[in-house]
């Protein structure tokens, strides 16, 4: 596969003329990334249905005027890369990215997804230097999140409850999406985040007793059972229909390993799930009041 391995010159922190724009600036991985770029001083536009101008990726009327005077570009789809036709939006935004002349490309893409590589090859093959961050089911999905909800059940009904999976931190991701955004040496790169240990759901339960002290009991159940209760929880068909493919065709083993893209791109181990749980119950989340 060609990849870009040319590095553009770092942008100036403190720069007003190479803005930044995220695509998805209201998510969990979007709206860290323009904290973290606007505490080092650049300016920084999230841009989603609800920004001014608005984006949406079913309507490309307006994406010119989205991107214009961006010079560096974070992209995150919604819902997911794997779902049908991802890559068509994938590729018509990178056309506007080329013709509005941005000089750097981040995507974040998923683990195990045959639809997200073929995105990942898109970026990685156009004139823009790119960066993939390639990542799986992350920690905040259980904080921010209908996961929550599962948590503080008592039941964690699902399927493939004994497959490990390496659970990576939002924080993490916008620490390597930030760097490859602002630094040298990340062009043509793909880095495969994880946090440090593989964990089943039955660990994950174990976890959230012994820090939260509630209840948690892990139930395996049936494909058709799952569907049913995601059903039940009024969640909308999309949603049903994407869940229902990560847990049983993505949470099938195959990204049963550890990645090291924290490491290579920050220099430094990726925090772990524990660490991270605990934050969360400090900070009142797994509260029957929230």
């Amino acid at each position: 596969m060609k990849t870009n391995t040319i590095s553009p010159p770092a942008l100036n922190e403190n720069s007003t003329a190479a803005p930044f724009l995220v695509i998805g600036g209201n998510g969990k991985t979007g709206r860290r990334v323009v904290d973290r770029l606007k505490s080092l001083g650049h300016e920084v536009r999230g841009a989603s249905r609800s920004s001014s101008p608005s984006f949406d990726w079913n309507d490309d009327s307006n994406w010119n005027e989205v991107l214009q005077g961006a010079k560096a570009l974070y992209i995150t789809y919604h819902p997911d890369l794997s779902v049908p036709g991802a890559s068509d939006h994938i590729r018509a935004l990178l056309a506007v990215a080329e013709s509005q002349a941005v000089e750097r490309i981040v995507l974040l893409s998923g683990r195990g997804e045959e639809e997200a590589e073929l995105c990942e090859r898109l970026a990685l093959n156009s004139s823009i230097p790119a960066t993939v961050v390639r990542c799986g089911w992350f920690n905040q999905n259980f904080s921010e999140s209908f996961f929550r909800d599962l948590l503080m059940s008592g039941i964690l009904a699902v399927p493939n409850a004994d497959v490990g999976e390496g659970y990576v931190d939002a924080d993490d991701i916008a620490d390597v999406v930030t760097a490859a955004l602002t630094g040298v040496g990340h062009a043509g790169k793909i880095y495969q985040l994880t946090g440090p240990e593989l964990l089943t759901f039955r660990d994950i339960a174990k976890i959230f007793v012994e820090v939260t002290g509630r209840e948690l009991s892990v139930v395996d159940v049936s494909r058709e059972e799952f569907v049913k209760g995601l059903e039940a929880a009024q969640l909308p068909a999309g949603m049903v229909q994407l869940v229902d493919y990560l847990f049983n065709e993505v949470l099938d083993g195959r990204n049963a390993s550890l990645g090291d893209g924290v490491q290579r791109a920050l220099g430094r181990p990726p925090r772990d799930f524990r660490g991270f749980l605990q934050k969360a119950h400090l900070s009142g989340v797994f509260s029957s009041a929230v």
